[in-house]
């Protein structure tokens, strides 16, 4: 078993250094840098119009955005929050924390600079996932890169050469989806939620391993435990889920947050030397990182843009198998969700993490040197202990519990999209089995190694993602005109609903009796 791992390590190592070098990281930001100078820089540009669209509507009295009727869909509010579900998770918490002490304080900024392209990265991905959506046997909406890729790449040039092409980038994307979904969707989740868990509650215990193996039998409990629980919902299928986000997702990022200020406030008088260091060690390697430009793009900028991406997902096409479930009838409207997901998983919650991190002593802001034996996978319950004794290490590790769990739940989601595009309908309830048992191996595998997959099959993810998504950026450019035409301006234009001429006459007929 253990040459087995070693070779999985061995070979997942070199993918990774191959997906993530570079070449990733120019692909990554370059499409959104692209895209936000495509749409003129909308999510800065269209700030006020995208946040009443959005978040603000929530607040409103019978608001559309978070009253459905169809069973066979899911509200937009719904939607953002199982996306926020699949999103909001150990990369929040453990990714940030680890970020900063693998890479010093200066990956803070990077991750915002990736958050900021990758706004307009989930904006677009979400608008081409509504437009090219279609319905599936039973009625219920399915969405997501496979269909922008083999409807939208392959036919909108007309080139008889690009449709296998983009048949193949479909298929690609789909099987790197549901490999991820095993990775960052559901082991590396439950690995972190064992070790916190582990940590916080039963630091004491001696149960110690199943004979024979070197498998710790709590951690083998809480994960029996979790898989019970996560059987229970992910059969129910998106509906269920999309209920349960909508609880619980709101409720622990308001308490989390809410904590990360208590934590701001009693060591305010960092914050000057906290956000000097992030911007310092962002253009300037850490002290223990050594000198020089290389090992600055290599360890600052790539664990800044890794674990934000990470985090918030932006550029892996992957919440638009979500988003795309939305009972909205305009492309753009659900791209703006997209705008805010990303903001609030990142530029929110990450930058809850990084204050708790950054203002409680754990790293010399000096030297942006972390203190010996600092650990990222618990260094963000070690600051809330220091703050609060042992009640702000259970808060973690049961904040690890929900946001990390309701992770799984999405993804789980996610997964079973991409299986359908492959399978069919029939095969989506084999996948959620297996799916469901995969909890189990995540609570009892090495961590650093489920964090490396989950790492390594984002990066495969997101190439035929943004492929798909910088040849349809002149159709992006488009809808998003003909929307702003339209809303914003008050033009009398067609409406851009649906690549599918009768969704698109549903879509215009419905909008017409609004």
């Amino acid at each position: 078993m253990d040459k087995i791992i070693e070779v999985i390590a061995s070979v997942n190592g070199k993918v990774n250094d191959a997906v993530w070098g570079l070449p990733g990281l120019m692909l990554l930001i370059g499409t959104g840098i692209l895209l936000t100078c495509g749409t003129k820089f909308f999510q800065v540009s269209r700030l006020g119009h995208w946040w009443k669209q959005t978040i603000a509507t929530v607040f409103k009295k019978d608001s559309k955005s978070t009253k459905n009727t169809d069973k066979k869909t899911i509200s937009q509010f719904q939607a953002l929050c199982a996306a926020l579900a699949a999103t909001v998770g150990t990369g929040n918490i453990a990714g940030v924390a680890t970020a900063i002490v693998t890479g010093g304080p200066g990956a803070v900024f990077w991750m915002w600079v990736a958050a900021f392209f990758g706004m307009m990265t989930n904006f677009s991905e979400n608008l081409l996932g509504i437009y090219y959506r279609r319905r599936n046997k039973d009625g219920e909406w399915s969405g997501g890169p496979m269909y922008y890729l083999k409807d939208g790449l392959g036919k909108r040039y007309g080139k008889k050469w690009l449709k296998p092409i983009a048949g193949v980038l479909a298929v690609l994307f789909s099987c790197f989806a549901i490999l991820a979904s095993f990775g960052i969707g559901n082991m590396a989740q439950v690995n972190k939620i064992v070790l916190n868990m582990d940590a916080a509650f039963f630091s004491n215990a001696t149960l110690g391993t199943i004979p024979g193996t070197e498998i710790d039998v709590i951690h083998l409990l809480i994960g029996i435990g979790l898989l019970i629980i996560g059987a229970l919902i992910i059969i129910g299928g998106l509906q269920r889920i999309a209920k349960v986000a909508e609880i619980v997702v709101p409720f622990m990022a308001v308490a989390f947050v809410l904590g990360s200020l208590i934590i701001f406030f009693a060591n305010f008088n960092r914050v000057g030397a906290m956000f000097g260091a992030i911007f310092k060690f962002a253009f300037k390697p850490a002290a223990f990182l050594g000198g020089g430009l290389g090992v600055l793009i290599k360890k600052t900028m790539t664990q800044g843009f890794k674990r934000g991406v990470f985090s918030n997902e932006a550029g892996l096409g992957s919440s638009v198998l979500v988003h795309s479930s939305s009972n909205v009838k305009e492309p753009v409207k659900q791209g703006m969700w997209g705008i805010f997901e990303v903001f609030f998983d990142t530029f929110v919650v990450c930058t809850m993490t990084a204050v708790v991190v950054l203002s409680t002593g754990y790293i010399d802001l000096s030297t942006g040197m972390p203190q010996a034996g600092i650990n990222g996978d618990t260094l963000v319950s070690q600051a809330f202990g220091g703050m609060f004794g042992a009640p702000g290490t259970w808060f973690v590790a049961i904040a690890m519990l929900f946001f990390a769990f309701t992770t799984v739940l999405g993804w789980s989601q996610y997964g079973s999209k991409a299986v359908e595009y492959l399978f069919g309908v029939k095969g989506v309830k084999v996948y959620r089995f297996i799916f469901v048992l995969m909890i189990v191996s995540g609570a009892v595998m090495e961590g650093g190694l489920a964090w490396d997959l989950s790492d390594t099959f984002n990066g495969l993810m997101m190439i035929p993602n943004l492929i798909g998504v910088l040849a349809l950026l002149p159709l992006v450019i488009k809808i998003t005109k003909n929307y702003v035409d339209r809303k914003i301006h008050g033009k009398d234009v067609q409406p851009m609903l649906s690549n599918d001429p009768a969704i698109q006459q549903e879509m215009a007929a419905s909008l017409d009796r609004e």
